[in-house]
């Protein structure tokens, strides 16, 4: 029988990187004369910037600090334990590169269960044990907290999740099991199921207070301080902390039910980590917490050996790591100071521009455009989304109105952007129309302003070609809501030169999206795939399979949206041009729908309506179908779109149109919403066998993204 060391020991062997946290133990008299105290600091020696993660090094100082304070509880020495973390961070769970090293059920079974007996010990202590959550917690370092008796949190915390559903995982260090019983399930399934598909929404300190997970809540100056005071009054009785009676009938299977729901309706069951997590909600409704516990070690251990959790911890990376060190980015030594931008545009697009650059670089920021009526429109649109900050309290007063101060519109360009370092256009998708814009820009902006496009398919070389320096035009497209994704493709032209291009970036940076360095090729990278996929949908409708069919071929990517839905976002008259643009561009691949011209034509806004509250095909634009009598079942639908999306990565690889297949991955997440589950796109294609039977190779390499062999 292994011992908790054991385990430990050989997950430690298996990770020689592993940045360590210690485990302090020190001893102080607790106020109101409430007796001798102990408390456990886990810190990794690095500050906030390097939060504190639990790997099989870590869990063994921990243990080792639980060795000590168990003697000294059993010797009546102490009256109670606590544990917090160094400043700013309590602690943010198993390190996940660690995970990633994992080939073996064993191996993923120990880290397991190698947790779960440290974190047991904690809560069978003689005393009473207190977590006092002073920073961000997340994961392991929450489920620290609910092995403790009673658990405080600061009102400063920025940060608490439990974020493994998010990633392909599920709390297994008793988080699936300890906290329903905390705080009832309905509460529990938000927190650990919808929470994590909510782009792993996190929660603030007084939420955490609001839901019952800390038992009191302090402000972040004095919290240790006023937490040790609380800890005192409830070891000598003057504070008793009650909680509710936990409903462990009906409404537990309801909360369960309404968990499986919000699964469906984020991942239609093509990720399981979701459901096994529901799955030991279920079973911890008896109270029995040994059962919970088992069932999370062999639920962890399964998904640890899962490509999805590998795509998740791929997906991670790609946005924390790479997202934040662009490949291909020119050294940001050479790029320029930014101090006013101009806008070229008042429409919605323009006005979103505009409030975002504001916000982030609070500079002084100027629109124009061809009536003070339109103008006025854009300008009032910034003033009125400042004012909606201000209600919700994420702005004050000053800063409101100095907001409002930098931001102005005016028809004259020369007026407007006679002092810009940068300008950006958002007029209408015409080639034409784009090159004049610039022309005028170019007449009246300062030899060094970056002029920027916001083109979502169109050549940004041939938008400069005109210009007398072309090599200051860059490619700066946004998507839409640009206050949402996170996502700025960067296009060089062929003349950008690098002082351009490394101003793009800073600038990029300053306004907190991801930026990925994009050749200038037709559609660039998200349109372009998912032009190709949508293509391929229309093309299997236009040909006779029924609308309904091919929409549920795709479900099992568990994609946000379904194709038609995602078209209707977009717009049928835009998903028309940018098919357009790369049916001229590529014909021998991308087709132009009849039937989607037939829509546009007809000036429907989409396919369905939604009278019953679900999506149903409008009998209108049922009428305007012409199909074939080709009939694909979903199976046939949803090979013929996977080998066309990796054929299409394929040859944008092969053309260079980004460095890497993760930078593929990294745009389609953080332009489109693709679900960390898949890790974007390539591992899912390496993983289903459609890289190899179309291009006869992996993206990949083996153990990227993927269990190693």
């Amino acid at each position: 029988m292994s011992t908790t060391a054991d385990l430990l020991k050989r997950a430690a062997e298996l990770f020689p990187g592993e940045v360590v946290t210690q485990a302090h133990v020190r001893h102080f008299d607790l106020p109101l004369g409430a007796g001798r105290f102990a408390l456990i600091t886990l810190d990794n020696g690095h500050d906030h910037t390097k939060p504190t993660t639990l790997g099989p090094q870590s869990l063994a100082h921990f243990d080792a600090a639980i060795d000590q304070v168990e003697k000294e509880a059993a010797a009546g020495e102490i009256v109670g334990v606590g544990v917090t973390g160094k400043p700013f961070i309590f602690a943010v769970g198993a390190d996940l590169k660690g995970v990633e090293l994992l080939g073996s059920h064993e191996d993923a079974l120990a880290i397991g269960k190698g947790g779960h007996d440290v974190f047991k010990r904690l809560a069978g202590l003689a005393v009473p044990t207190f977590a006092y959550y002073n920073g961000a917690a997340m994961g392991g370092g929450v489920e620290i907290g609910l092995h403790c008796s009673y658990r405080t949190v600061s009102a400063a915390l920025p940060a608490f999740s439990l974020p493994e559903v998010f990633l392909g995982l599920l709390p297994g260090w008793g988080g699936c099991t300890l906290l329903p019983n905390l705080i009832g399930a309905d509460k529990a399934v938000s927190v650990i199921i919808e929470n994590s598909l909510n782009q792993n929404k996190q929660l603030k300190g007084a939420q955490v207070y609001e839901l019952g997970i800390a038992d009191a809540l302090f402000e972040g100056a004095d919290f240790l301080e006023q937490s040790l005071t609380w800890t005192a009054a409830v070891l000598k009785g003057e504070i008793v902390v009650e909680r509710p009676v936990i409903d462990r009938g009906e409404g537990w299977d309801q909360a369960v039910a309404k968990g499986r729901f919000l699964a469906d309706s984020k991942v239609h069951g093509a990720a399981p980590a979701a459901y096994r997590a529901l799955d030991i909600i279920a079973t911890a409704k008896n109270g029995d917490l040994q059962q919970g516990y088992d069932a999370e070690d062999q639920a962890l251990a399964d998904l640890i050996m899962s490509g999805e959790l590998r795509s998740g911890i791929y997906a991670f990376n790609l946005v924390q790591k790479r997202g934040k060190r662009p490949a291909g980015a020119p050294d940001k030594a050479l790029a320029r100071p930014v101090t006013k931008v101009g806008v070229v545009g008042a429409g919605l697009m323009a006005s979103q521009l505009a409030l975002l650059f504001l916000r982030r670089l609070e500079v002084p920021v100027v629109l124009t455009d061809i009536d003070q009526e339109r103008v006025d429109k854009g300008v009032g649109y910034v003033h009125a989304e400042i004012d909606k900050l201000l209600g919700k309290g994420r702005v004050n007063q000053d800063k409101a109105n100095r907001l409002k101060g930098l931001v102005s519109g005016v028809l004259d360009k020369a007026e407007g952007f006679s002092e810009a370092d940068f300008v950006i256009e958002a007029v209408f998708e015409e080639i034409g129309v784009k090159q004049q814009v610039f022309a005028e820009v170019e007449a009246v902006a300062p030899a060094h302003a970056i002029l920027a496009t916001n083109t979502s398919s169109l050549s940004v070389t041939e938008m400069a070609s005109k210009l007398k320096n072309p090599e200051r035009v860059v490619g700066f497209h946004f998507f839409n809501p640009v206050a949402v994704l996170p996502l700025l493709e960067i296009v060089r032209g062929e003349q950008t030169d690098d002082a351009s291009l490394a101003t793009a970036f800073a600038v990029a940076k300053k306004l907190k999206k991801t930026a990925v360095l994009v050749k200038d090729a037709p559609a660039f990278v998200v349109n372009r795939i998912l032009t190709r996929f949508m293509g391929e949908i229309q093309n299997v409708i236009d040909e006779g399979t029924p609308v309904d069919v091919a929409e549920r071929a795709v479900e099992p990517l568990g994609l946000p949206m379904s194709p038609l839905v995602l078209l209707e976002l977009v717009g049928p008259a835009i998903g028309l041009h940018v098919s357009e643009t790369l049916n001229r561009a590529f014909p021998e691949r991308f087709t132009v729908s009849p039937n989607l011209k037939a829509v546009v034509e007809a000036g429907k806004r989409g396919f369905y309506v939604y009278e019953s509250g679900k999506p149903e095909l409008d009998p209108e634009v049922a009428a305007l179908l012409k199909q074939g009598d080709t009939v694909l079942t979903e199976e046939q639908v949803r090979a013929r779109v996977l080998d066309a999306v990796a054929q299409e990565i394929g040859l944008m690889l092969d053309e260079g149109v980004v460095a890497e297949a993760q930078d593929i991955d990294l745009c389609l997440i953080t332009g489109a919403g693709w679900p960390f589950h898949l890790g974007g796109i390539t591992p899912y294609l390496d993983r289903e066998g459609v890289s190899e039977r179309v291009n006869g190779k992996r993206f990949l390499a083996p153990g990227v993204a993927s269990v190693p062999a």
